[in-house]
């Protein structure tokens, strides 16, 4: 699934999500769905694991629902 938002796209599927930033630096995130989190509220992705540390602020709470229901990842509200 292909998610747009401000900064890029979401590219997640029930095995991984790769984030694509939008800029001349042209960076990507990547991370398996068992190394992220979906934080409610802030609607944040973070991934830490393996060697891997990084978050990523969305736009609202649909770009965040749509990454859980693509990933079966659940949503946590802290």
């Amino acid at each position: 699934m292909l998610i747009n938002f401000t900064q890029g796209k979401i590219i997640a599927n029930n095995r991984e999500i790769m984030i694509k930033l939008s800029g001349e630096a042209r960076i990507t995130l990547q991370a398996q769905v068992d190394e992220i989190t979906l934080i409610g509220g802030a609607n944040v992705i973070t991934a830490v694991g393996s060697g891997i540390s990084w978050s990523l602020c969305l736009d609202g709470s649909e770009q965040l629902q749509s990454v859980a229901q693509e990933t079966g990842v659940a949503i946590e509200y802290r």
